[in-house]
């Protein structure tokens, strides 16, 4: 597997060295089992300001700072997957720069015989969430046709602004009727998260989209949560969108809403991604009628997870306390797992995990690739024990006796 490597103007080259990844704060040869061909959807981005470093025929790890014959700085080459594909390596480069990567998921790649390799491993079916079926030509229209209808519905504007700006999958499945669509609540968080992607107070880079600056109406809500459950086939309508803060804050409302709605249809899935901190708000939004409950996580022990989150007014117990209780009522509870490698595969993270899993009686882990510059990360978040590998961490789930594994939410069928 040979290194893969660009220039300034991104021209990608191969190059004798061979590819290396990393996990952790340790370089690594990529081997064959850490590797699939690049995927339908990918994309090969460039880490600004650093260089590639690859691994010459001795074993020696060499940091490759200029194109051959005059071409200028060589920048390390990176891929970005898409859902249903998780990561197992990072690329491998030395930074230029003090200033933080753009808060992408970046992971390792190689080149051989012709075709471009990434580090990853196929976790879920990909096809709901493939890029073809996005952006279509006729976008734009429905939009224009949506609102036009609702010309005074505040949250689908923001749906429409999240839709074509920044190409939202569950934001443009509003207007494509169709699956799982976004319903923002809250603009406030009990958390400060170091990779938050619509508010950073962490200052570590600038957020790839704004946050929802309006709590909307009852009418608001309501309208766009019905029409979804009413009209898509295989719907979800979710609350806890990248655009908001943390639902269960809104709780009164949510659970005003889902009441209203279910008196009209009993149609699709109502699931909320949360962080679960406020229990008693997840509890009182889980009594009005939620079908699914996708609760994020980075970490079972409570030095990693607060250094990530950064909780306002809450701990990890109460993060326990929440899933128990959703559980209680019927709801069927997911983690969002960050996932980075040499992070979420030490053997002390798999264990107290595993531990989290079984003692809150998960019924499914969604691992999601952790968007972030991983030196930015572990120069504030704690990590120790043995690098296991993200194939035992994968393999350590799937023994869980009756935990589902995938990337993303599906309809709740009982």
């Amino acid at each position: 597997m040979q290194l893969l490597y660009a220039d300034e103007q991104g021209r990608m080259y191969d190059h004798v060295l061979g590819a290396v990844g990393r996990t952790g704060d340790r370089l690594v040869e990529i081997t064959d089992e850490d590797m699939v061909e690049l995927p339908p959807g990918a994309s090969l981005t460039l880490l600004p300001d650093s260089s590639p470093v690859g691994m010459n025929k001795h074993g020696d790890f060499k940091l490759l700072r200029r194109v051959p014959r005059g071409g200028g700085s060589a920048l390390a080459v990176g891929a970005l997957l898409p859902q249903g594909y998780t990561r197992t390596l990072l690329p491998g480069y030395s930074r230029r720069a003090d200033r933080p990567l753009p808060l992408l998921g970046y992971a390792a790649v190689g080149w051989r015989a012709g075709r471009v390799y990434v580090a990853a491993v196929r976790t879920d079916d990909p096809d709901r969430w493939d890029p073809k079926h996005y952006n279509a030509e006729n976008l734009p229209q429905l939009v224009r046709n949506r609102l036009d209808r609702s010309p005074h519905n505040r949250v689908l504007a923001q749906m429409a602004h999240c839709a074509l700006e920044y190409s939202c999958y569950t934001a443009q499945n509003i207007f494509y009727s169709r699956w799982e669509g976004g319903l923002p609540m809250s603009p406030a968080c009990n958390a400060r998260c170091l990779g938050c992607i619509s508010l950073q107070p962490a200052q570590c880079c600038p957020s790839p989209q704004t946050r929802l600056t309006f709590c909307p109406t009852h009418a608001e809500a309501v309208e766009v949560a019905r029409h979804h459950l009413l009209h898509a086939p295989e719907g979800i309508i979710s609350f806890g969108q990248g655009c908001e803060g943390e639902p269960a804050l809104a709780a009164d409302d949510i659970a005003q809403v889902i009441n209203s709605v279910r008196r009209e249809t009993g149609r699709g899935t109502i699931n909320m991604n949360s962080n679960a901190g406020y229990t008693r708000g997840v509890e009182k939004i889980c009594r009005s009628g939620l079908d699914s409950l996708r609760v994020s996580l980075i970490s079972a022990r409570e030095q990693v997870y607060h250094a990530y989150y950064r909780p306002r007014d809450y701990r990890l117990a109460d993060v326990a306390e929440s899933i128990r209780t959703a559980r209680s009522l019927g709801v069927y509870v997911s983690l969002n797992l960050l996932v980075l490698p040499g992070l979420n595969d030490r053997d002390v993270e798999i264990e107290a995990l595993v531990n989290f899993i079984e003692e809150n009686d998960v019924n499914k882990v969604q691992l999601r690739n952790l968007n972030i510059d991983p030196d930015y990360l572990y120069s504030r978040v704690p990590a120790d024990g043995e690098i296991w590998g993200i194939g035992r961490l994968i393999e350590a789930l799937r023994d869980v006796p009756g935990l589902e594994l995938g990337n993303f939410s599906k309809p709740v069928t009982w």
